[in-house]
């Protein structure tokens, strides 16, 4: 049986993170920051989102009959998809999307609740088997890492709904879709190079962080669209 010791750590090594980083990036909206409640509604259904989407993936893993580039495309999509449908139902079809820059915080916040529940059941692998040490590093890389690759892929949807904000339904549907495809292949590759490249996790990392800065640019940009 799992110890409550092991339970906490995990909770508190996942969830902490995550909120020091949405605390980071709330402070883009600060202007016209989003309601509380609203926030954590939408951290709390992305966690519940990692919940829905393993037995998925499980599922696509028996499909594909093991890792392959099909396995991780379809992994990816998964995890896209299910961050986007939690954010959908629980913000950005609420009252409270009322300008670009929301639904970039709404994905970023859905992402991060994700990331807290994923890098939690990480963590909880190792301090259950007695791994303490080996879950401190593997919960600093994933707070560099995962979580912010994570954070990155959502936020490309959230930049693509942001810019087509103002633009017909019809627009919306492509810049949505378009935004989709670029996340789930910028997920594949962040996956793939993990997988190629394990003595050099640095170089992967440094691609998460280019595209971070790139994000806090195009943040930048949706500020300024108007209607």
């Amino acid at each position: 049986m799992a110890s409550i010791n092991s339970i906490f750590l995990s909770l508190l090594g996942g969830v902490l993170p995550a909120l020091l980083w949405l605390w980071f990036w709330l402070k883009e909206d600060g202007l016209h920051p989003e309601p509380k409640k609203r926030i954590a509604l939408i951290f709390l259904v992305g966690m519940c989102a990692v919940l829905l989407v393993l037995p998925i993936e499980k599922y696509i893993f028996s499909l594909t009959a093991g890792i392959s580039l099909i396995t991780i495309v379809l992994w990816a999509a998964a995890e896209e998809l299910l961050k986007y449908i939690g954010a959908l139902v629980s913000g950005l079809k609420q009252r409270d999307m009322d300008e670009p820059i929301d639904a970039v915080i709404y994905m970023i916040t859905a992402a991060l609740g994700f990331s807290a529940l994923e890098n939690a059941l990480f963590l909880f692998n190792l301090l259950d088997n007695g791994l303490f040490t080996q879950s401190i590093i593997t919960g600093n890389s994933r707070f560099l890492g995962a979580t912010l690759l994570h954070v990155a892929t959502s936020a490309v949807i959230g930049v693509f709904i942001g810019f087509s904000f103002y633009k017909r339904p019809a627009y919306k549907k492509i810049f949505l879709y378009t935004g989709f495809i670029v996340s789930v292949i910028l997920h594949t590759i962040f996956n793939l190079l993990i997988i190629k490249v394990r003595d050099e996790m640095f170089f992967v990392f440094a691609g998460v962080w280019v595209c971070l800065i790139i994000l806090i640019v195009l943040i930048e940009k949706i500020k300024k669209v108007k209607n």
